[in-house]
């Protein structure tokens, strides 16, 4: 069970800094949100961090 949890944290991690790596503060912002609002179940926050997400990947420029 460790093990696993010290897996996803791992890979949340990794993940964290791509989105940082690719879309900058914005997109560090938009996956703090999207977080946070899944932990307390905040579904209004989760879903501004999702659609941060999406509009920062559909953007054709990439940031």
């Amino acid at each position: 069970m460790p093990l696993i949890a010290l897996l996803v944290a791992g890979l949340a991690l990794a993940f964290e800094q791509l989105v940082q790596w690719r879309f900058g503060p914005a997109g560090l912002v938009a996956f703090a949100l999207l977080t946070v609002g899944v932990k307390a179940k905040n579904t209004t926050l989760s879903s501004i961090g999702a659609i941060v997400l999406v509009v920062l990947l559909t953007n054709p420029t990439g940031s």
